[in-house]
């Protein structure tokens, strides 16, 4: 909890210093590590590293590449950086920088940048690489596969990366530092005669152990070392992370089998047929010197003995006042840590009910405007309706008048039309009444004589109906 409450005032603090560096994610598309291809000898990568999990980076500095990276985005550290040797900066500046295109390709971020200033805005930030937090309050230091110390200025903040670390307890990384820059410095330089063909490989080899349960510490760290020139040869070193003060010397082959299957790390002159023996044993002799901590004169050696007693008895002496000043400085650290963190709820509190403020006024702004705007928008809808309400009625007004003024002239013009129509009709009917007057008469007469010879043929039924009936059969 302390560390994720702590992350956040690194991160405020990390934001005051500005970065440099930039940095391409290579697509699985693209062959080697494409600009920084020219970090290998022969521009040949090593081989065998093909987990897809293992993501290449062309590290860049100003749009420029300064050093290869070949990155476990399981194990949140790198497993090898290439570089060539420059002459070291004497002043190093830390700015810890993170590649946003391994937790989110999509994004348009194409460079490293400050963790610090893509907080939020990076989709997945961490789920692949290491991020400060994961540091803080772990015990360990973020440790430099490609020492700052063998670059010069315009390199050397380029290794200040996430990317290019692995996490090293304090006393291992400061060894691992200074035995690096004393063998490549003392023993390899010397015995490259093409200073810009000493090829350099910082690799590490990770464990089941794990910080914060995210970041993999490293078994072991390991350097390989190639002069791609005419007199060609390579050499390899291991130092164990149990023991800081360890150093060993082995050739490349050996060093190859203590890594995955199949892995081969140079190719050329460097690779097994093209050593010179001479050279080889020449910088395996200085290995050991610097190993060992002799020096070439006798003078020189008592001189160290006696500093180193010297040293012994000023440490037993120091170490109560030492232990008591780290005491002092722990406290004085969670003391700060109390106060950031008391700060930061504050901040977050008093922020919290500004922010709730805000929004409660700014909800209430515009549901007011909103209302405003909705009667705004409804007065010239109903002034148009009452508009067209008019309209309708004056038009059905004139329509009612036309239509009794039609009626009302419609009685005396069917009239006239039909007086005037009455002589016609009238004339025209003499002959037909006449006609029906002649059928009249003549269905009369005829009506006449059928009633009576009707009524004379039913008195004589009844008189011959009388006769029978009265009448004797016999007369």
């Amino acid at each position: 909890e302390w560390t994720m409450k702590m992350s956040v005032v690194v991160l405020l603090c990390l934001s005051l210093f500005p970065g440099f560096s930039q940095g391409r994610v290579v697509g699985e598309d693209e062959t080697g590590f494409a600009e920084c291809n020219v970090f290998f000898p022969g521009q040949f990568p090593p081989e065998g590293f093909m987990e897809p999990f293992h993501v290449k980076i062309c590290q860049q500095y100003n749009k420029e590449p300064r050093f290869a990276t070949l990155y476990s985005t399981k194990d949140k550290i790198p497993l090898y950086s290439a570089f060539k040797y420059t002459k070291p900066a004497r002043n190093e500046e830390e700015n810890w920088l993170v590649e946003p295109q391994i937790d989110d390709p999509e994004n348009d971020l194409h460079e490293m940048v400050r963790e610090a200033d893509i907080v939020g805005t990076v989709t997945n930030l961490g789920a692949n690489q290491a991020l400060t937090s994961d540091y803080v309050g772990s015990g360990y230091e973020r440790g430099l596969l490609n020492p700052s110390l063998l670059n010069k200025e315009d390199f050397q903040m380029a290794t200040y990366t996430l990317t290019n670390s692995v996490p090293l307890s304090p006393s291992l990384s400061k060894s691992w530092h200074r035995d690096i820059g004393r063998v490549v410095e003392e023993a390899l330089v010397p015995h490259c005669s093409k200073k810009d063909h000493l090829y350099l490989l910082a690799g590490a080899i990770p464990s089941s152990v794990q910080i914060k349960g995210k970041v993999s510490v490293p078994e072991t760290l390991w350097l390989a070392a190639c002069c791609d020139a005419p007199e060609g040869w390579s050499l390899g070193l291991v130092k164990k992370m149990s023991d800081e003060n360890s150093l060993e010397d082995l050739t490349v082959e050996e060093l190859e089998k203590q890594l995955l299957a199949g892995v081969h790390l140079f190719k050329g002159n460097c690779g097994k047929d093209n050593q010179n023996q001479e050279k080889t044993e020449a910088i395996i002799q200085a290995i050991s010197q610097i190993r060992s901590g002799e020096q070439a004169g006798t003078s020189d050696n008592q001189e160290a003995k006696g500093s180193g007693l010297v040293q012994r008895v000023a440490g037993i002496i120091a170490t109560p006042f030492i232990k008591l000043l780290e005491l002092l400085i722990y406290l004085f650290v969670e003391l700060v840590k109390f106060v950031f963190y008391f700060l930061w709820l504050v901040i977050k509190k008093v922020g919290g009910t500004v922010l709730d403020g805000v929004y409660s006024l700014w909800t209430g702004v515009m549901s007011y405007l909103k209302a405003i705007s909705m009667v705004l928008i409804s007065i010239p809808y109903d002034v148009g309706r009452v508009i067209i309400n008019i309209f309708m009625g004056f038009l059905q007004i004139v329509q009612d008048v036309a239509s009794i003024t039609y009626r009302i002239l419609s009685i005396p013009v069917g009239f006239v039309l039909h007086l005037a129509a009455f002589p016609y009709h009238s004339i025209c009917a003499i002959p037909s009444v006449l006609k029906d007057m002649a059928t009249g008469i003549g269905g009369t007469f005829s009506l006449v004589i059928d009633a009576t010879a009707a009524l004379l043929h039913g008195f004589y039924y009844l008189a011959g109906h009388i006769v029978k009936r009265f009448v004797p059969k016999g007369s």
